[in-house]
């Protein structure tokens, strides 16, 4: 099995940032087989054929099933001769909700014998993801979903009662997590010494012996 953190060091040191979630799965998914060349590739696998239910990238030769999230801030910069016009993606609390639906995906696709790994991994250049807020941040309406860096994820994961229907519309559902996590987010790189040009990366292993 390869590990994931040496996977993402190579893969920033050809591409420290991306276009966009697209540009950020072919890239890991090519340079996975370029380090793995006996390792077949699949983007978005469909693991349950009933289901609309795809993989961001599967792995078949290790069985291994990764989901991807690039969540940016704005920023416009040149990096390598190539413009990147990053926008701003607002809706953090629901992209921390989309994240933490992907671990209990992919527990499911382990539990059920599709894959023996699962890697769910964001990468972002908003600090909002991995620094805790200031003050009072176990009061917010996203408090169960909060992924900052240290803090541990277990079990049913719900909004609170003072969600707002325009956050929870089409994620109403609880989380409910049978492993355990904690967030450590990586470094991935920096760009310049602008605003919003770091980025780190998060990635829970689901199925890890």
């Amino acid at each position: 099995m390869f590990d994931i953190h040496s996977v993402m060091k190579s893969l920033a040191a050809r591409r420290p940032v991306f276009h966009s979630e697209a540009d950020f799965q072919f890239a890991l998914a090519w340079r996975i087989h370029e380090l793995e060349p006996d390792c077949e590739v699949r983007l978005e696998f469909k693991p349950f054929p009933q289901e609309r239910v795809y993989l961001d990238i599967w792995l078949p030769t290790l069985e291994t099933a990764i989901e991807l999230k690039y969540a940016t801030q704005t920023l416009d910069t040149e990096c390598v001769g190539e413009r990147f016009a990053l926008k701003s993606q607002s809706a953090q609390d629901q992209r921390r909700y989309d994240f933490l639906k992907d671990v209990e995906r992919l527990e499911r696709i382990v539990s059920y014998g599709r894959a023996k790994r699962g890697l769910a991994i964001m990468l972002t250049n908003d600090t909002l993801y991995w620094k805790p807020p200031q003050q009072n941040w176990q009061s917010m309406a996203d408090a169960a979903f909060r992924i900052h860096d240290g803090l541990p994820k277990i079990g049913e994961l719900r909004w609170s009662p003072s969600a707002g229907e325009g956050t929870t519309r089409s994620r109403t559902s609880p989380i409910c997590l049978t492993g355990a996590y904690v967030a450590h987010w990586a470094n991935y790189s920096r760009l310049d010494a602008n605003s919003n040009s770091q980025f780190r990366y998060l990635a829970f292993e689901v199925g890890k012996r």
